[in-house]
């Protein structure tokens, strides 16, 4: 069977999908080798022939119309296709090696990512691992990320997100705390404590603690002396040593917790959580240091939805 593509090159597909995943035709032209004009006129021809929009473009920044969405989508796996049609056929080695870049919050990289690089090393000791310990936003492309894990990771159609766990909330408070301030029993209560605040370092607003109440979602907006920003476990070392009560993950506090330096309080209202998700690009080609860590991680999602 023919085939043919017409005006709608192997090379002009490459392009958008580079333009999509990096949402910049600068950014394209630097990863292709090629001048951002030329990145610019081989998406407009695309579009002329396909008599479609692909991008909504400003002086800024470009984004994916919703045709330029599905179009991606295919080409993008079509492309994916060729590549590893192309490994096969070449005996390309498919051991995972290089380098791998992660971008992981604070908490979650000393509590849950930490301690498993020593295993995943185990598995694949040609993979070396350069891990950001952050809370900030990071460009996947200007600063060469392979991975990231967000809390609430906004929907992004570059992106593959894939979660890893629903992290229980918890509020805790030190034993010596409770025994000057007493135990809250009901949430008015949280009015009459002292409550340690975490304030996002993206915007400065303080976050607001979570409960489930006769099946009910409640969200409560706290008051106290102390505020936190870009690390919970300042608001856990507060709490461990008396300065009030503290909404957390309880994967942060278990130690605490079963040892009796933190007490759970206001268990009757508890039940909600915060997702915590792997993003990678939604790219053409999946390096295979990549595709193993992701399979790497999620095998643990089973035994960190218990905890």
């Amino acid at each position: 069977m023919k085939r043919h593509f017409d005006d709608l090159q192997l090379g002009s597909i490459e392009l958008f999908c580079l333009a999509a995943e990096a949402g910049s035709f600068t950014a394209a032209a630097q990863l292709a080798g090629v001048t951002p004009a030329a990145v610019s006129r081989s998406i407009l021809r695309m579009e002329q022939r396909l008599g479609s929009r692909l991008f909504t473009r400003t002086t800024r920044s470009i984004r994916l119309t919703e045709a330029g969405r599905k179009f991606f989508e295919q080409c993008s796996q079509a492309l994916t296709q060729l590549v590893e049609a192309q490994q096969e056929v070449m005996g390309a080695q498919t051991t995972p090696s290089g380098q791998l870049r992660i971008s992981v919050p604070t908490t979650y990289g000393h509590h849950r990512i930490l301690p498993l690089l020593p295993k995943f090393r185990a598995l694949y000791p040609e993979v070396s691992v350069d891990i950001h310990l952050g809370n900030r936003n990071i460009d996947f492309v200007a600063e060469g990320y392979d991975l990231a894990i967000r809390v609430r990771a906004q929907p992004d159609s570059t992106m593959i997100a894939r979660l890893l766990e629903d992290a229980k909330l918890v509020v805790v408070a030190s034993p010596d705390y409770l025994h000057k301030a007493g135990m809250p029993k009901t949430l008015e209560d949280l009015d009459q404590h002292e409550c340690i605040q975490f304030e996002l370092p993206s915007s400065g607003r303080k976050i607001s603690w979570l409960f489930l109440e006769d099946g009910t979602d409640r969200e409560v907006y706290s008051d106290g002396g102390y505020s936190c920003s870009d690390d919970v476990l300042g608001g856990v070392t507060l709490a461990r040593n008396g300065a009030g009560l503290f909404q957390t993950y309880k994967f942060i506090v278990e130690q605490e917790l079963a040892d009796g330096r933190l007490v759970e309080v206001l268990q009757p209202y508890k039940g909600r959580s915060r997702p915590y998700t792997l993003l990678y690009p939604h790219g053409r080609y999946v390096p295979q240091r990549v595709r193993a860590f992701v399979d790497f991680l999620l095998q643990y999602r089973d035994e960190w939805a218990v905890i």
